[in-house]
């Protein structure tokens, strides 16, 4: 896909949720999308290949929420760096901490991040259970991110002990998710947080995602979250 289409592409399905970006973040994109198709034929990143695809499932779906966060943000499980990277091309001033258990993935944010010469950005291979142990990470966050991880009862243990007391956990799920919700109350109660917010929207006509939006209201408890992939095997109930 040439540049010119890429920017016609993009530019309709930001259309769509009411977004805007510049001239030069989408160079930054179409740069970040060419990347990621020619890693991906040696490195397995992704299951979506289709450009079309990657502009409206990576991309879109990651910058619908520019404009919901600010500040200090760590991005949990992020894989090939979604929403984390995307959010950070079109959203400069945030600070951005994005983290990943996957040695590969993380290396390619490091070549990507290089090549498009990202600044105040930092890519740490580590599980979110170790990272929480450290005071420069543990509750200094604004806005904690994270996109298609786990179910909610587990990902809200990886999550908010990251997040300072009045900041917001913004998780990226799709369609119909009542009842993953319901089924994390307890769990995001136990760890401090509250639900705010859940948004269910489209970002094309076939499209549909959902938004859940927690604030932090008090300290979490140091023993979270568990170590040894407790919180997947076993979650908070």
């Amino acid at each position: 896909m040439e540049f010119s289409e890429f920017e016609k592409n993009i530019d309709n399905d930001l259309n769509y949720i009411n977004i805007q970006i510049s001239k030069e973040n989408k160079e930054k994109l179409y740069e970040y999308m060419s990347f990621l198709i020619d890693y991906n034929k040696k490195v397995n990143l992704t299951a979506i290949k289709d450009e079309k695809e990657i502009i409206l499932k990576h991309f879109v779906d990651s910058i619908f929420i520019k404009n919901m966060i600010k500040g200090r943000v760590i991005d949990i499980g992020s894989g090939a760096g979604f929403p984390g990277i995307p959010l950070k091309i079109v959203n400069r001033e945030i600070s951005l901490c994005s983290i990943d258990s996957v040695g590969k993935k993380v290396n390619f944010q490091k070549e990507l991040i290089n090549r498009l010469n990202i600044n105040d950005i930092e890519t740490i291979h580590i599980r979110a259970e170790d990272l929480a142990d450290d005071l420069k990470y543990r509750e200094n966050f604004d806005f904690v991110v994270s996109r298609a991880v786990a179910n909610l009862t587990t990902l809200v243990e990886y999550m908010l002990p990251f997040v300072k007391v009045n900041g917001k956990c913004i998780c990226l799920k799709g369609p119909n998710a009542e009842e993953e919700i319901n089924n994390a109350k307890k769990a995001i109660k136990i760890l401090g947080g509250e639900i705010e917010e859940v948004k269910e929207y489209k970002i094309a006509e076939d499209t549909t995602r959902t938004i859940i939006i927690i604030s932090k209201k008090s300290n979490c408890s140091k023993e979270y979250p568990r170590k040894m992939g407790k919180p997947l095997k076993s979650p908070l109930e």
